[in-house]
């Protein structure tokens, strides 16, 4: 019989949501073990947010630089963008990142083993032929890029795919109506290549506020990048160097590189869940409560494997309270999954929080909805002959006026968005925000100036 090395909380996965669990418990006195069988720090740190953010960063120097420099008197060339050396810079960056994440798991004391789990029974997992105990039990193996299913499918690369990227495509074909696509869709633009995004239906993040999301639209167009609405890719094609895709309306478009952003999976295979009793739910995720249990007691999960909100603050907070409901004492301790803000990093980014107002009217009524709304050309732009319009909504609940919702495009509305979400969480009614006093000159005060 192999002898079980025994833990009071194994974590398998050490993406964000896992370390900061794994961390926490450990600061609460458990003995912990972190299994990981790639680098640490999970997409958000290696294929997802932080290189994203960082590429996106990127993209704004260089279009500050040629949209909005001169109207400052500021006449730069920008002589020789190496895109190899932004990637370099970016790895290493990263690369100081797994440290920093080691480093802390160290601190705590938290044992680290490198390599993948695959349970032997509900309380025992194997790895590498050695098997460990542990009373609880976290599953926080995340998720992965969907395929494109289709001949040819292929040739379509992913988000994945695109971090590897060490020489910039002249041409980029984007499929996909989600965050991901609108993001890089931004992002390869800003950097240079000519880009096409083809969606699925009439309109991208279909989720999302509509007059914000319609608002994206058109400046993507008014900054060049192609958009195609109701193009549902049928086939890829390989042609010489370049890639024919053919649409099911009969439309053709030809490019360099295709990316595909249609979705993600959760990674459940290969993990022995046939020796417990974890179920999935009709989508394939692991079914949870709200307090990420399982159906197989002490079997806990969190992140994109459980496909609720796939955001790492999301992630990272649920993981956290789990472990102070274990191992502190806090017997009620869960994540509320209502009213989280979020930011998408388009070119401008969006900020989102609660209802969109179509939602909000689907749920209470039009009669019991009141939206104020505020579009303006921010100062960013006033020496610029670059023009570009932010907006802002708030989306109001009855006579009180409760925000249940608040929107924004624009310039630095990625900033703006976690204070008010801190109002918004606590109940904030329009009549609060009036009552505070606006920061002049910024776009934030429309938030607090709305009529």
């Amino acid at each position: 019989m192999t002898e079980q090395i025994k833990y009071d909380y194994i974590v398998i996965g050490g993406g964000s949501g896992g370390i900061a669990s794994a961390n926490r418990a450990a600061m609460r006195g458990a003995k912990v073990l972190l299994v990981e069988g790639k680098a640490l720090g999970g997409t958000c740190v290696n294929v997802g947010c932080v290189p994203k953010k960082v590429m996106w960063q990127a993209s704004h120097v260089l279009e500050a630089i040629r949209m909005e420099s001169q109207g400052y008197g500021i006449y730069p060339q920008v002589e020789n963008f190496d895109f190899a050396k932004l990637v370099e810079n970016r790895e290493k960056y990263i690369e100081f990142l797994h440290g920093a994440y080691q480093r802390g798991l160290d601190s705590n004391k938290v044992d680290v083993i490198r390599g993948y789990a695959q349970f032997v029974d509900k309380h025992v997992i194997s790895v590498d032929k050695k098997e460990y105990y542990g009373e609880n039990i976290l599953i926080a193996t995340g998720g992965r890029p969907a395929k494109l299913a289709i001949p040819g499918g292929e040739y379509a690369k992913d988000s994945n795919d695109f971090f590897a990227l060490t020489q910039l495509p002249q041409q980029v074909l984007v499929l996909g109506a989600g965050y991901i696509a609108a993001e890089l869709a931004g992002v390869m633009h800003g950097l240079g290549s000519q880009v096409t995004w083809a969606y699925r239906k009439e309109r991208p993040l279909r989720q999302f506020d509509q007059e914000i999301i319609q608002a994206l639209v058109d400046i993507y167009q008014k900054r060049g990048i192609e958009t195609r609405a109701n193009h549902v890719p049928k086939a890829i094609e390989k042609i010489g160097e370049q890639y024919q895709v053919l649409f099911e309306n009969g439309q053709v478009i030809t490019t360099d590189y295709v990316l595909f952003a249609g979705g993600r999976l959760p990674n459940v295979e290969n993990l022995g869940l046939e020796h417990t009793d974890v179920r999935l739910d009709e989508r394939g995720y692991i079914a949870v409560d709200k307090y990420q249990q399982t159906t197989a007691k002490g079997i806990y999960a969190v992140g994109d494997v459980i496909g609720k909100v796939e955001l790492t603050p999301v992630a990272i907070a649920a993981g956290r309270r789990l472990s102070e409901r274990l191992f502190n004492n806090q017997t009620n301790a869960h994540l509320d999954y209502h009213n989280i803000p979020t930011v998408i990093f388009t070119h401008p980014p969006i900020a989102t929080i609660g209802y969109s107002q179509e939602a909000a009217i689907e749920k209470y009524g039009e009669e019991q909805i009141k939206v104020y709304r505020s579009t303006f050309t921010p100062m960013h732009y006033a020496l610029s002959e670059y023009r570009e319009k932010s907006v802002m909504k708030l989306i109001c609940l009855g006579e009180e006026e409760k925000i249940i919702g608040l929107h924004g495009i624009g310039v630095g509305v990625d900033e703006m968005l976690q204070g008010f979400a801190v109002a918004i969480k606590m109940g904030a009614t329009k009549a609060d925000f009036d009552q505070t006093v606006a920061i002049h000159p910024t776009g934030a005060e429309e938030f607090v100036t709305m009529k």
